[in-house]
């Protein structure tokens, strides 16, 4: 079967060194363009990209997927199959239909929940304690095509969105492979989502990382780590790595600093700031930004 690959950050990086070392034709990758990175800001190539390099493969980055070229390199490359896992672009129809078995997509969370771009962040920031990753058929609406197969794991407790991803990309890898191979025999079976069931995790904004102390303790705690490592929950100025919850309560507004970086959250639970990063500064444990800070002042 001749696969042609679309994708482009580690965790797409994964599923495509997967597919190979299982034995798969991945005739050729799509990824996308090199960019800025790094404080010099030079070119820097996607990891899947790198991968692909390594392994002699044929790397295209068209800069637009609608203009006819991309589609017209896909017809030269006459895939049976198209894998999308993380590419960071919408297949317009036409790219769809060209692969007599379609395209699949490794998707980071367990269909219908958290379509979109961002399910990772989403699932932990809504304090789910479960997600997982799905394959599917890839239609015209985003993420919404039938099912393949899925397979899920918990969320543990202090598990940032960053964590969660390492762990999912090796899963969905896994789950890719077998998905390819049922797709070869002809034993794959697809099944229709309910859209009724669907909700959605957009992009993130740099904005978006602001915390909301009105919110109960449970919550401002799921905020902080599925915000981690990109954009970062934000308190004004001051990035929070970490907080602790605690058995405790006041009566105070919500967003009340107590002594010892205590937060009132709006359930009147407490929360403890335990890492935090002042703008400039490095990541460090509250006690030592607290001396700092009052070092400032004096």
């Amino acid at each position: 079967m001749r696969i042609v690959y679309m994708g482009t950050p580690e965790f797409a990086r994964v599923s495509l060194k997967a597919l190979l070392e299982a034995g798969h034709d991945v005739c050729a990758v799509f990824t996308r363009p090199d960019a800025p990175s790094g404080r010099g800001k030079k070119l820097s190539a996607s990891p899947v990209k790198q991968e692909a390099a390594e392994r002699q493969i044929d790397v295209y980055q068209p800069t637009k997927l609608r203009d006819g070229t991309a589609a017209h390199a896909l017809h030269l490359l006459r895939p049976d199959l198209v894998v999308v896992v993380a590419y960071g672009r919408l297949l317009p129809d036409e790219l769809l239909a060209i692969a007599p078995l379609g395209c699949v997509n490794v998707h980071a969370s367990l269909l219908p929940k958290y379509r979109g771009a961002a399910p990772i962040q989403w699932a932990v920031i809504q304090g789910e304690r479960e997600t997982g990753v799905t394959t599917q058929m890839m239609a015209a609406e985003l993420d919404a095509g039938d099912i393949l197969m899925q397979r899920a794991t918990k969320i543990l407790p202090d598990e940032t969105a960053g964590q969660l991803q390492e762990r999912l990309a090796p899963l969905g890898a896994e789950l890719l492979v077998e998905t390819v191979s049922a797709l070869s025999a002809g034993t794959a079976v697809r099944t229709p989502q309910d859209g009724n069931h669907a909700t959605f995790a957009p992009m993130l904004q740099k904005q978006d990382g602001q915390i909301d102390w009105t919110k109960p303790a449970a919550l401002v705690e799921s905020f902080v780590r599925g915000m981690s490592p990109w954009p970062g929950a934000q308190w004004g100025d001051l990035r929070v790595h970490r907080v602790e919850p605690l058995d405790e309560s006041a009566q105070a507004e919500a967003g009340t600093m107590l002594p010892g970086g205590l937060v009132v959250c709006g359930d009147a639970r407490i929360l403890r700031l335990a890492e935090v990063q002042a703008a400039g500064g490095k990541r460090m444990s509250f006690e030592a930004y607290a001396r700092g800070h009052q070092r400032e002042k004096c």
